[in-house]
């Protein structure tokens, strides 16, 4: 296939180190250099970079080992690529080893190689439509079977997974041609799709979709998940008074917020959220509630519309729930994965 180096951004390397990247994580020069030169060469901005870095920070991973990717997913309503941050297979192994349960995993079995012929067109990096033509041989479809310790017994879980339902797409969801990667590696990249589909059914509460499933997608067609995109904080993880919230957000608000990029509706909730906590002085209940409802720049924009009010008016302890005669109920897991999905489809209108 002529074309399909084009599949992946070029190295161009001038992406300036963001303030927050040395504030906010002790990111050096050097290591900012290694972050966009090896570990991320695909990034397109900074911001894309910081994402990986909140999550790897709030789930105390190792950047540079690479336990999530930033993965281009198409949206309709820019009718481009769009930067999102997913966790690998590695990490998603990761998480599952956590757990003390996880018992261990087979080899794969594979279906029979099937060979055919994907034609379409992709845009590539200067968003020009191209037309390409390629021949697979991959497996129709592989079997991965994971072990998890449930009653003091050893249980398998096993998830079948099929090539073309999983295959990445070089031009969003209209298009049939592989990615390069798919191309390169038929068999590999099915491998680790049988992989996180088997550990999410053993770990639902606990694993995801992975970077290597979710490349290449469309951001229109999600509709569960983790969405990774940068704002995992861990205030409810610590004990601390008001100004220690308020304080945590500070790297946060201190980020440019480009306002066309937050939707009309978050915007709308943000300003009834600081009306509600102003009235209420209920800053801590906010900050969590912020924390819970709203991701990524969305979460940044909301988080900064607290902190200019918080600066300039006292605060109290009763809860935002109280003062309006309505308790704000926790998330589930998959409601959490339902909202990161809608934010990360709003943030990116």
């Amino acid at each position: 296939m002529s074309n399909q180096n084009r599949h992946y951004p070029a190295k161009s390397r001038d992406l300036p180190m963001p303030v927050e990247a040395h504030q906010g994580y002790g990111i050096s020069e050097q290591s900012w250099k290694v972050l966009t030169e090896v570990t991320f060469p695909t990034a397109k901005t900074p911001e894309a970079i910081l994402m990986a870095l909140d999550y790897c920070k709030a789930r105390k991973l190792d950047i540079f080992k690479k336990p999530v990717h930033i993965v281009p997913m198409w949206s309709a309503a820019l009718g481009r690529n769009v930067e999102t941050v997913w966790p690998s297979i590695m990490e998603i192994q990761t998480t599952a080893s956590r757990t003390g349960v996880w018992a261990g995993m087979d080899r794969p079995t594979w279906g029979p190689d099937v060979t055919k012929t994907f034609t379409g067109r992709y845009k590539d990096d200067n968003e020009q439509w191209q037309e390409s033509s390629v021949t697979v041989t991959f497996p129709e479809w592989v079997a991965v079977t994971v072990y998890r310790i449930v009653g003091g017994k050893r249980c398998a879980f096993t998830e079948e997974v099929y090539w073309q339902e999983a295959y990445s797409t070089a031009g969003g969801k209209n298009s049939q041609v592989p990615t390069a990667m798919w191309i390169k590696r038929p068999k590999g990249q099915l491998a680790k799709c049988g992989k996180a589909a088997s550990l999410r059914a053993a770990f639902p509460e606990e694993c995801g979709y992975a970077a290597e499933e979710m490349d290449g997608k469309a951001l229109d067609d999600i509709t569960d998940g983790n969405v990774i995109d940068g704002s995992a904080t861990v205030v409810n993880e610590v004990a601390g008074n008001d100004d220690d919230v308020v304080g945590a957000s500070s790297v946060d608000a201190q980020r440019v917020i480009d306002l066309s990029q937050i939707h009309p509706k978050v915007q709308k909730a943000v300003a009834e959220l600081v009306r509600r906590t102003t009235a209420a002085g209920a800053w801590k209940a906010a900050y969590d509630y912020a924390n819970q409802k709203f991701k990524g720049i969305d979460l940044t924009f909301a988080l900064a519309e607290l902190d200019k009010v918080s600066e300039v008016e006292p605060k109290v302890t009763p809860s935002l729930g109280q003062a309006d005669s309505a308790v704000i109920p926790p998330l589930t897991a998959k409601e959490m994965a339902m909202t990161q999905a809608r934010q990360t489809l709003s943030t990116n209108r």
